[in-house]
């Protein structure tokens, strides 16, 4: 038939049977809590790929009374070549009856032809109460695997592994918060292998998963590299008319424009960070950072973000912007050209931008106050002078994105980005490195980009991905 098959996921209540539907669903809007009982109807959750319904997910109640249920199947059956029967039987017998209610909403599925996935809590220690719940599974005679999904300290699974071979035809270890995504895959083609019907339709998914996650990875480079172009090239604007520009003091004036200058940054990157936690269904992310607290160590403008994200001399000779560089951008930041007595600002403006301070100078936006036709004035803050804003850009980015990839959509705890202690950027080749640099530049100084400059900078972003992902996973 090779229609996308159903998996109803079932178990004792409170043992993670939600968490493993919203991972394997990739919905994390599907409730979780630690109390019994939070779901009380059978609930569907497809998942999809470009509009291909790849295979459904079915969350359940837990049983309730399974020794009671086991009575009357037993009572009811003549032999075992009726036991699928008699289970049906005892469905629809007992629709409506509040005795049975969570039964009846967990065994509608399998009686529909689902596959089962019953799911045990591994930190606890194994008892016979299950036994009775297995048998009710096995007596459906649907394809079943079970997961031992380990939810406290303790680990007992050694004996669940024992005693679940003894009723499933595969039993594996699965963490629905923490397993690699290779896991879950993992998972249907086992599947596949339990039922023919379902080998075809579960190798597609795979397929399409497998591709689906490249795809992401593609679309978020194209995400960030879009978001370091308009953070590096940005400019606050303000246009005055000569009465306003003389009750306006320019200590004032550059106040009120570095503070949107900031503020938009700020802002920008946390669209930056939306839009990635959406490309992967995260839509109910919570971070650790305190995002209007901007003055903590979370901050974009922090001390410590510049600290752990910013390149060292030698990173910036590789990718040819070397000493002299960094020299000029530091006279540029100080430089105002004909700003009207703007010169004094300096000092304020220094200190507010005192965390981009990099081989002992400052770096910092550019205020220019200067005359139009008409009798207006402009007063612009921005762009960035030197590079440096778009490393730490790049590597807080990059670090949201290998935190937010490799989240499982069971996760319900804050997101906290620590910052890595080792400068991953010194893995990159030399190549990406310079187009890094080159586009950098260019959109400080607010000059276009053409079409396969554009490219070039997306697939370097990528390189970047990829090398931070193999640090990530592969460090000690």
């Amino acid at each position: 038939m090779n229609s996308a098959p159903t998996f109803a996921v079932v178990g004792h209540p409170n043992k993670g049977k939600s968490s493993v539907v919203a991972t394997l669903s990739q919905n994390d809007a599907i409730a979780i809590a630690l109390e019994p009982g939070t779901t009380r109807k059978r609930q569907a959750y497809p998942l999809s790929v470009d509009g291909k319904v790849l295979y459904t997910l079915v969350d359940t109640p837990g049983f309730q009374r399974p020794r009671r249920v086991l009575e009357w199947l037993e009572a009811h059956s003549v032999s075992a070549s009726d036991h699928g029967e008699t289970v049906r039987a005892f469905v629809q017998h007992h629709q409506g009856d509040g005795r049975f209610t969570d039964e009846c909403e967990l065994l509608a599925p399998l009686i529909e032809g689902a596959g089962i996935i019953y799911v045990v809590d591994g930190s606890v220690p194994y008892s016979s109460e299950h036994e009775a719940e297995m048998t009710i599974l096995r007596w459906t005679g649907q394809p079943s695997l079970a997961l031992i999904n380990s939810i406290g300290p303790d680990d007992y699974s050694d004996t669940w592994q024992a005693a679940l071979g003894q009723f499933f035809q595969v039993v594996r270890k699965f963490d629905a918060v923490r397993a690699p995504f290779e896991q879950h895959l993992s998972l249907l083609r086992a599947f596949g292998q339990l039922e023919p019907d379902w080998e075809k339709p579960l190798e597609q998914a795979t397929h399409h998963l497998s591709a689906q996650r490249e795809q992401r990875r593609h679309q978020s480079a194209g995400v960030i590299a879009k978001a370091l172009q308009d953070m590096m090239s940005f400019q606050e604007k303000r246009t005055l008319t000569l009465d306003q520009a003389a009750g306006t003091s320019d200590s004032t004036l550059a106040e009120q424009l570095s503070q949107r200058w900031y503020q938009h940054q700020r802002q920008r990157e946390q669209a930056l960070r939306i839009d990635i936690e959406h490309l992967y269904q995260h839509q109910q992310v919570q971070r650790q950072e305190a995002e209007l607290e901007w003055h903590s160590d979370h901050d974009l403008f922090s001390e410590d973000s510049r600290k752990h994200w910013a390149v060292s001399r030698r990173y910036l000779a590789t990718a040819g912007f070397g000493a002299g560089a960094v020299s000029g951008a530091g006279l540029d930041a100080l430089t105002l050209g004909s700003s009207l007595g703007a010169g004094a600002l300096v000092g304020g403006l220094i200190g507010a931008a005192g965390s981009y301070m990099y081989g002992g100078r400052f770096t910092l936006p550019v205020l220019n106050i200067g005359l139009l036709k008409d009798g207006l004035k402009t007063a612009t803050f921005g762009p960035v002078q030197d590079s440096q804003f778009g490393y730490v850009v790049l590597g807080r980015a990059v670090d949201h994105w290998w935190h937010i990839s490799h989240r499982n959509h069971a996760g319900r705890e804050l997101l906290d980005l620590q910052p890595a202690d080792h400068h991953w950027l010194e893995r990159l080749d030399k190549t990406s490195r310079q187009t890094i640099q080159k586009t950098l530049d260019k959109c400080r100084k607010q000059q276009p980009l053409d079409e396969n400059q554009r490219h070039k900078f997306h697939d370097a972003i990528e390189q970047c991905m990829a090398v931070y992902d193999d640090w990530r996973l592969n460090r000690t």
